[in-house]
């Protein structure tokens, strides 16, 4: 059994205590961490290491974005794609070198991209739509079995978010979003795990803003975060589960660790 964690973390070096917390409750073989928001030598490796965690793969940058995998099992990098196009640290992939051996694990940070859904006024939103364009024909040519996962910033089905109707025109649910994740979906014949386990239209969700006081009453979430896999490695997925009472903890992410389990 391999098991592997994705969790949007909003900082790795605030939010340590609860990553320690995650790792004694839970201990994932593989942990995939977005936005860092630090540089690859200001990474806490140490804490990381004292909890079994040894093997890294880290690409940072100061202050926003980055991503880092770590992991009990041995690995090495594998890719640094840069799909925004202009040098910021939203990926890194890896292959597993212990068990589950040859599995690509592909860890994304996919740009919010801002608020207005529309590129002609709002840069980064047309950014956003290339960065999965650029995804896509990568997604075209992988011929491994691979997992790709992280903060897709996109709640595809109406069931991922707590309102289709009021969300339409919200920059992570808007149509040409979603018709840009398919296409990317399509590229490869991905499955999302998450919804093999969970199936539409149960609600999902893995994301629920600051801004809500009481995030458990109202319950505003979305399902932002993403494991999905090639055709033939997703049917070896034996279990898929969220933990949202990570969203209550001390200091916490507005994101919650998702993991999946295989049997390789």
């Amino acid at each position: 059994m391999v098991s592997i964690t994705s969790w949007n973390i909003n900082s790795v070096r605030l939010r340590m205590p609860i990553v320690e917390r995650f790792l004694q409750e839970e201990a994932p073989d593989v942990l995939c961490l977005q936005e860092i928001k630090c540089q690859e030598h200001q990474f806490p490796y140490k804490a990381f290491e004292e909890l079994g965690y040894t093997h890294f793969a880290v690409h940072g940058q100061k202050g926003y974005h980055g991503v880092a995998t770590v992991s009990r099992i041995p690995l090495k990098e594998f890719s640094r794609h840069d799909w925004q196009d202009n040098g910021e640290a939203r990926h890194v992939g890896v292959e597993l070198l212990g068990p589950g051996q040859g599995m690509i694990l592909e860890n994304v940070y996919v740009p919010a991209g801002g608020d207005e859904p529309d590129r002609e006024v709002n840069v980064k939103f047309g950014q956003k739509l290339d960065f999965l364009e650029r995804m896509t024909r990568w997604a075209d040519k992988v011929d491994r079995p691979t997992m790709i996962v992280g903060d897709f910033n996109i709640a595809p089905l109406e069931s991922d978010v707590w309102s289709h109707k009021q969300l339409l025109k919200v920059v992570s649910h808007t149509p040409i979003e979603v018709e840009t994740l398919q296409r990317f979906k399509d590229a490869h014949g991905w499955t999302d795990i998450g919804r093999e386990h969970i199936r539409d239209p149960d609600r999902y969700f893995s994301w629920w803003s600051y801004r809500s006081k009481d995030w458990r009453a109202n319950d505003r979430g979305r399902r932002l975060d993403h494991m999905w896999a090639s055709p033939e490695l997703a049917k070896q997925a034996t279990g898929h589960r969220v933990l949202e009472d990570a969203r209550d903890w001390e200091k916490p992410s507005d994101h919650i660790p998702i993991t999946t389990e295989f049997a390789l």
